[in-house]
């Protein structure tokens, strides 16, 4: 188990703009890996409420559990459990949880185990870079109907992160803009998506 903090920069790109930082940084296709991520939460989005995830991460054969919960505006806390595919599959399954470092952090928070289920998965074509003591990840994410592009940026300082980060927007000439994190843009598709099935 792993606990950790994460500050990290997010902006949504064009296709245009994700091509063109893959060409301007000389990614090649085999530095791209794919990365399926499930989404977890209870009937009453009591997670979401909290304005935390969940999910099982799979790299491969490597699985993992997440929870992350904000703990200021460009900062989370992770708790993580490796999984095998195994235990994994269960959960995915809904037939027990086996993050047990996970299990702890939510029994503090009265959520319920059992009522917990995957909502959705979405999977992320990735590349991460080193960059200015950080690290430069360009992401093209399919969900549902849905397929966007974003570059984030993790960095060890929330100030020295912010202003590498818009340098970096500036220097590539990328419109800055407010960017909510794949689960939220998974739920706002996800919702839209059930929306037009009752109209």
């Amino acid at each position: 188990m792993a606990q950790q903090l994460e500050i990290e920069f997010k902006n949504l790109l064009t296709k245009q703009q994700y091509e063109y930082l893959l060409q301007e940084f000389h990614i090649q296709e085999n530095a791209i890996h794919r990365q399926t991520n499930h989404y977890f939460d209870t009937p009453s989005q009591a997670i979401k409420n909290r304005q935390s995830g969940l999910r099982i991460r799979q790299i491969d054969n490597y699985y993992e559990c997440t929870l992350k919960e904000k703990s200021a505006a460009h900062t989370h806390i992770e708790t993580t459990d490796v999984l095998t595919a195994k235990q994994a599959q269960l959960m995915i399954e809904g037939k027990g949880f086996y993050a047990h470092e996970v299990a702890k952090r939510l029994a503090r928070y009265h959520i319920s185990l059992d009522e917990l289920a995957v909502f959705g998965s979405l999977t992320t074509d990735r590349v991460e870079i080193p960059y200015k003591d950080g690290l430069l990840v360009f992401d093209h994410s399919f969900y549902l109907q849905c397929d966007d592009y974003e570059v984030e940026y993790e960095s060890k300082d929330a100030t020295k992160g912010n202003v590498i980060f818009d340098e970096f927007l500036q220097q590539y000439q990328i419109e800055k803009k407010a960017t909510d994190k794949k689960i939220a843009r998974f739920m706002k598709a996800l919702q839209a998506e059930i929306n037009n099935t009752k109209s």
